[in-house]
């Protein structure tokens, strides 16, 4: 072979090898860049998902809290009817009644002491005696007395 045609040879041969390796970092990087495209379009996708849960949630809260006015708004109803109906009956509700106990006057003290309670009996009996109140007199002269200590 001649020296000439080496040359177009090698050039032949890197420019085949080049763009073989060329192919091959394509295909690597070009599938991890795929992969990313995937990637960010999964995430994309996600993110409207989430934004519309968002919304939904906020239109849920925002029935409920209708609801629950119009429930305050019944129960309010309900009282001023029961309240109208204990009127004409001439019944007393059981507001009107602690405002009325409010009202009233506590009770004063008595000057009069009122006794202690005491856990023994009157007279020489002794303490706890055991015939307080139970016999006649009669009858407690003949029984022998416990001994007292």
């Amino acid at each position: 072979m001649e020296y000439g045609n080496i040359n177009w040879l090698v050039a032949i041969v890197g420019l085949l090898a080049g763009m073989g390796l060329g192919g091959l970092g394509y295909h690597l990087f070009g599938a991890s860049a795929s992969r990313l495209q995937y990637q960010r379009r999964q995430l994309a996708e996600r993110e409207r998902e989430l934004s519309e849960l968002k919304e939904g949630l906020g239109e849920h809260f925002t029935q409920v809290g209708m609801m629950v006015a119009n429930i305050q708004r019944e129960i309010r109803t309900l009282e001023h009817r029961v309240t109208e109906d204990a009127s004409t009956l001439h019944c007393e509700t059981p507001a009107t009644r602690r405002l009325d106990a409010a009202k009233q006057k506590t009770l004063a003290p008595r000057d009069e002491e009122i006794p202690t309670p005491r856990d023994y009996a009157d007279g020489t009996g002794g303490t706890l005696s055991e015939d307080f109140g139970l016999k006649s007199d009669t009858e407690t002269s003949d029984a022998p007395q416990p001994p007292r200590y």
